[in-house]
């Protein structure tokens, strides 16, 4: 970016000596209004893509603070099966686990027979 020489009012305020028999003055500067055109586009795309960029940076961000979140939660949990032979065994063990603390709160909650008796099917 630092490479850019000439802003569209550059282009725009750009006086040329003229010559007797020089290039036709209307030409130069229609072709220099399409030039500042150009630079407008550019100018808008460089901004709207900067704008982007910044907003992708900030879900990358959200996003990496949610996967440590997430690692730090499960870092303490002991899922029964320490170093299970496959993801199956331990998808298995997390669910075992998981039914047996929604079971728990429910005795806990309702108080009733009922939810011991699924303690004991699992």
């Amino acid at each position: 970016m630092n490479d850019i020489q000439f802003t569209p009012k550059d282009i725009l305020q750009k006086e040329f000596r003229q010559k007797m028999r020089g290039y036709d003055p209307n030409d130069v500067d229609a072709f220099l209004d399409s030039i500042i055109k150009d630079y407008q586009s550019f100018d808008n795309n460089i901004n709207e893509l900067k704008k982007i960029n910044e907003q992708l940076k900030q879900q990358v961000n959200n996003l990496s603070s949610q996967v440590n979140n997430v690692n730090q939660g499960q870092a303490g949990f002991n899922y029964g099966n320490p170093q299970p032979s496959n993801n199956h065994g331990q998808i298995n063990s997390v669910e075992d686990d998981l039914l047996k603390r929604v079971s728990n709160l429910e005795m806990r909650v309702f108080g009733s027979n009922e939810s011991q008796n699924n303690i004991n099917r699992y």
